[in-house]
């Protein structure tokens, strides 16, 4: 199919890595220009080497820590328009309630709910009118509540409510608002989660491996199943569709439960 992406201009947070780097694998592949924000300077220039040999698109890099308003106020002057905003950004930790400081649940939401927010604030102005897009990768805990990821669920929740909100009538602007709530993903960040969730579940971070016999199909999804998602929702192939967030889990969360 084609995305018709060819020579549009993303902007990519949490870039460096994960999700971020394979959402920017596949814009790159269908024609797409890039700018990749993340702390990681080395990953991303090493992706951008990468990236412009293969596909002869332009990519610049844009080394930030995100977890300030003005860094992403920075951000949004040094990166000026895109077509399409990717919120990636995001670090909540795991762990329970008891678990859990005021400090943790700042340091979460400052980058990933505040983040998200403050990008899309700055974005959404500069896109009416123009066809842009806006795709917030949020988490399935925003659906499918997890104790044990408590502050994650929270902000993955509000994410969700700020999407549809935003979405709801945007279209009316000439902007799409879209969310990808991904379930387990094979990344570096879902290791550090599922040995929480061994600690919590099975008493020892060193099992979290079993964990993966409760999975659909017995495996978490791969980062290139979650990034073709979201260049087709990135894409003019999905022209009507905003406010809406669309989950990719094997059915953990129409199934009622955590894993």
């Amino acid at each position: 199919m084609q995305l018709h992406l060819t020579d549009k201009t993303a902007l990519i947070t949490g870039a460096s890595k994960g999700i971020g780097l394979a959402i920017a694998r596949v814009f790159a592949a269908e024609g797409c220009h890039l700018h990749l924000a993340a702390r990681n300077a080395d990953a991303m220039m090493e992706a951008k080497g990468e990236i412009e040999t293969r596909d002869g698109v332009r990519v610049t890099v844009h080394p930030l820590d995100l977890s300030t308003t003005g860094a992403m106020e920075a951000l949004a002057v040094a990166v000026g328009g895109v077509d399409i905003l990717v919120n990636n950004a995001g670090d909540i930790p795991a762990g329970s309630l008891a678990t859990l400081k005021d400090d943790d649940w700042r340091r979460g939401f400052d980058l990933k709910l505040f983040g998200y927010i403050t990008l899309s604030r700055l974005y959404y102005p500069r896109m009416k009118g123009k066809g842009g897009v806006i795709v917030n990768i949020i988490g399935n805990s925003g659906e499918n509540w997890d104790a044990s990821y408590i502050a994650g669920s929270t902000g993955n929740a509000a994410l969700m409510s700020f999407t549809k909100a935003l979405g709801g009538t945007s279209l009316d602007d000439g902007v799409r608002v879209v969310a990808v709530n991904p379930g387990p993903v094979a990344t570096d960040r879902m290791l550090k989660i599922m040995k929480r969730k061994a600690i919590d579940m099975l008493g020892d971070e060193g099992r979290w491996q079993e964990l993966f016999q409760k999975y659909p199909a017995k495996r978490p999804a791969s980062a290139e199943e979650v990034a073709d998602l979201v260049a087709f929702l990135a894409s003019p192939r999905a022209g009507y569709i905003t406010g809406t967030v669309v989950t990719i889990d094997g059915g953990i969360s129409a199934r009622g439960s955590v894993i």
